[in-house]
């Protein structure tokens, strides 16, 4: 599955006009799940212990000269003509970049750039620009309607805040592939087969996804990876006229962050890795952990749930194992009878749409409520709220439109990874393991890993370290109840680091900068305003 999308979190004390935002922009942090990081597969673990194995001995990612071909220089020597563009205080620009990196001469993208200069007082640091992960989140929408507002004052006050849709997202050249009508089939689409009808149908749908994506971005398709945004990204560096990059990237932004750095050493400056992405695993691998990083986020609910008179779960004496079956039985009943939802467009609540509602909320326990509340009312018979929570998952607004949000996430994914699996048989080869990691997820998880093996295009990515040798000090952070970048992610790719420094939160959700913990949210300020970095196993609660 790709974990296109996280629920709101306002916990964090943001303005709640920010909140609305949160609950799409900062979701977009976590489209992981299906291929969404470094994963081949070529690599075929029996087990999580030996695929970490093979991920110790992956290449590492290359450094690229530092000097700038001949070829690429009217790219470098660009400036951004910065014009207004409707939301106040923002500026926006269009930066071009060559379609195809080997042939420079082939074609141009082109990006859009927005940026918020800095206001305040005290010495300029330059431009930080911000990435809420994705693939396929909307940077520029991310940092109009909450970055360049709510990050910290003194940040904004210092940096010019900047932001820049990556090739193929949003405003930058959107890859295209199913119409809204066509969407709404899709995500409805059964992914825990009961008989060889509906496996069939899982995979026709994600066949006709591809077959769609082939037809309407083929100029795209081939170039829309990390490696290419990463590239793009040092462009946009030298048209702000920085010579070196301050970023902070949440989630998949962690893997764009570490691949830029992992390019361009010499040029790293201050760089945050939110909620980080291990590059050296192979995407089964990922998968899998990711169904234990979501059954763990489960268990914490549930716990917490259990405590509560309005738990629709069980009451006084239930056991967390006794409250996932009563929600498993609850899916299992939607599979057979949907529940009305009031749709205008007639959908109903049947039990792909609930388990996606159900992971929305795992991204963050500030919507632990608004789950409860949700599975109450679908147990009843009204499936409005938890669909709700489906479509802020899948960027579907109230008049039926998706983003081009899943588009690029299966492009980008696809493209940067070779498929977890390369058909049915192969899967249920594995679907034991995903279901003892996850007995209320696994098994939809392992079928929504499907989606590559039937791509237009063939994957250009593999498994890789980064160490980035010679680079400034980069902070990566790594929450220990995260849902959908384990813990484990982030302690191997602050250990592939040459220069990484560890900051862990102890807690809940997805990602942790900006989310109520004012330790974590004093380190990585003391590092974006002075450069220093947290200390060695500084830990946060």
């Amino acid at each position: 599955m790709q974990t296109r999308s996280s629920p709101s979190r306002p916990r964090d004390g943001r303005p709640a006009a920010h909140a609305r935002f949160t609950a799409v922009a900062l979701m977009t942090a976590a489209l992981l799940v299906s291929a969404c990081s470094p994963g081949s597969s070529s690599i075929k673990p029996s087990s999580a212990a030996s695929a970490r194995s093979d991920a110790a001995n992956a290449p590492v990612l290359a450094p690229l000269p530092r000097a700038i071909p001949a070829a690429l220089a009217p790219y470098y020597t660009q400036r951004l003509t910065w014009r207004d563009c409707g939301a106040s205080g923002f500026q926006c620009a269009t930066l071009k970049a060559p379609l195809d990196y080997d042939r420079p001469g082939a074609g141009d993208v082109r990006l859009a750039v927005t940026r918020k200069a800095a206001t305040g007082k005290g010495k300029p640091l330059g431009s930080l620009v911000v990435n809420p992960g994705g693939p396929g989140g909307s940077a520029v929408g991310y940092l109009q309607q909450y970055a360049g507002l709510g990050y910290p004052a003194e940040v904004r006050a210092r940096y010019d805040m900047v932001a820049m849709d990556p090739r193929g997202v949003a405003r930058s050249e959107p890859v295209e592939c199913l119409d809204d009508r066509r969407m709404d089939t899709y995500t409805q689409t059964d992914v825990t087969p009961d008989d060889r009808a509906e496996q069939n149908a899982a995979v026709a749908a994600d066949e006709k996804f591809a077959q769609a994506c082939g037809e309407h971005s083929a100029r795209l398709l081939r170039h829309v990876s990390t490696v290419e945004v990463a590239r793009d990204t040092d462009i946009l560096r030298a048209a702000l006229g920085d010579a070196k990059l301050n970023y902070v990237g949440a989630s998949y932004g962690t893997f764009l962050g570490a691949t830029y750095a992992g390019l361009f050493p010499s040029r790293v400056g201050r760089v945050v890795l939110d909620g980080a992405l291990d590059p050296s695993l192979d995407s089964r691998t990922v998968n899998l952990e990711q169904a234990q990083g979501f059954e763990t986020a489960f268990q914490a609910f549930t716990q917490d749930c259990l405590r509560r008179t309005d738990c629709p779960l069980g009451g006084k004496g239930t056991t967390p194992t006794q409250a996932a079956d009563h929600l498993r039985a609850f899916f299992r009943k939607l599979d057979g009878h949907p529940v009305a939802t009031g749709d205008g467009d007639g959908r109903k609540l049947g039990e792909a749409l609930a388990t996606t509602g159900v992971i929305a909320a795992m991204y963050d326990e500030g919507a632990w409520s608004q789950l409860r509340a949700a599975l109450t009312s679908a147990m009843k018979g009204d499936g409005a709220a938890l669909l709700a929570l489906s479509d802020s998952y899948y960027e579907r607004d109230a008049s039926g439109h998706y983003s081009n949000l899943m588009m690029a996430n299966n492009a980008v994914n696809c493209l940067d990874l070779p498929p977890a699996f390369t058909g049915p048989d192969q899967l249920r080869q594995a679907q034991s393991a995903f279901e003892k990691a996850s007995p209320v997820f696994g098994e939809g998880l392992a079928w929504q890993s499907l989606n590559c093996a039937y791509w237009p295009v063939r994957a250009t990515g593999e498994p890789h370290r980064i160490t980035a040798k010679g680079a400034a000090p980069i902070v990566v952070v790594g929450t220990t109840r995260d849902p959908a970048t384990p813990y484990r992610w982030a302690q191997s790719l602050a250990h592939q680091l040459s220069s990484g420094h560890l900051l862990t939160y102890a807690g809940d959700g997805h990602t942790a900068f900006l989310r109520g913990s004012t330790c974590i949210d004093s380190a990585i300020d003391t590092y974006l305003l002075h450069g220093t970095p947290p200390p060695p196993g500084k830990r946060c609660s």
